[in-house]
């Protein structure tokens, strides 16, 4: 079982898994089904956190009837879609676990293989899936190869798959980044930022598979285009409190 961290109130569980969801009805029975066993196999408690982000399917509806009838699950509703940062920072903000990790809703991943991450966990801040081999079209394929390169050219960042939603992180780590993204950057603005504040990642293989139901959008422009302004953003940021950092170094 996975062990509770010292210096949390032992009264929230062990262990949140968080899923940010956008008109994903077809997936999400066997989402939560999944999400309850792995919880059960890994923690003495825990807790499902699942963000609606404004589907306009039967999202909320399947939503609603899992929180009904399980208490450990919960459920955030946005009115509007608000973005995939957006929602994964809402269900994290939310999460009261020792250990917080989150996937997708789209069922691309064996959520089973969150005990991989675990094997690392006592040795590690951030353990962070990569998937190999990855399992997209190939535009975006070539999109994900020129982001890391991007990635690695401006931040030095030396992680295989910045954007696989397979991550496990110490409460510390959620608590302490202030994570501002509310696009699809925010896979990239969390590890950049925890690096920065001196936080140790590991990198763990995981299975991917092709999505069997509902559309994928990290590919649209838009996306894209807001994904480069906020790592516009973010670098400015970072650079100036370097600069800061230097100065008062030097001075004093």
């Amino acid at each position: 079982m996975i062990p509770r961290l010292s210096d949390h109130d032992a009264s929230g569980p062990s262990l949140s898994l968080v899923f940010p969801a956008f008109d994903e009805e077809a997936n999400l029975n066997e989402l939560m089904a999944g999400a309850c066993r792995v919880g059960e196999e890994l923690a003495e408690d825990f807790e499902v956190i699942v963000v609606n982000d404004g589907s306009r399917d039967g999202s909320r509806k399947i939503m609603d009837d899992w929180s009904q009838r399980d208490p450990r699950i919960r459920v955030i509703h946005h009115a509007h879609n608000s973005g995939y940062g957006a929602a994964l920072r809402a269900g994290l903000s939310r999460a009261r676990g020792s250990w917080i990790f989150f996937s997708d809703a789209d069922l691309q991943f064996e959520l089973a293989q969150l005990r991989d991450l675990f094997a690392h966990a006592a040795d590690y801040d951030i353990v962070a899936g990569y998937r190999s081999p990855r399992r997209d079209p190939w535009p975006r394929l070539l999109i994900a190869t020129a982001w890391g390169a991007l990635i690695r050219l401006f931040f030095g960042l030396p992680v295989r798959d910045i954007d696989c939603a397979f991550k496990l992180f110490r409460r510390q780590v959620i608590d302490t980044i202030p994570l501002a993204s509310v696009g699809a950057f925010v896979n990239t603005e969390l590890l950049v930022r925890a690096r920065a504040a001196g936080f140790r990642i590991h990198q763990v293989p995981v299975v991917h598979r092709p999505r069997r139901h509902g559309r994928q959008t990290g590919a649209h422009p838009r996306v894209v285009l807001k994904a480069c302004v906020e790592l516009g953003s973010l670098y400015r940021e970072l650079r100036s409190v370097a600069r800061q950092t230097g100065t008062r170094t030097e001075s004093g």
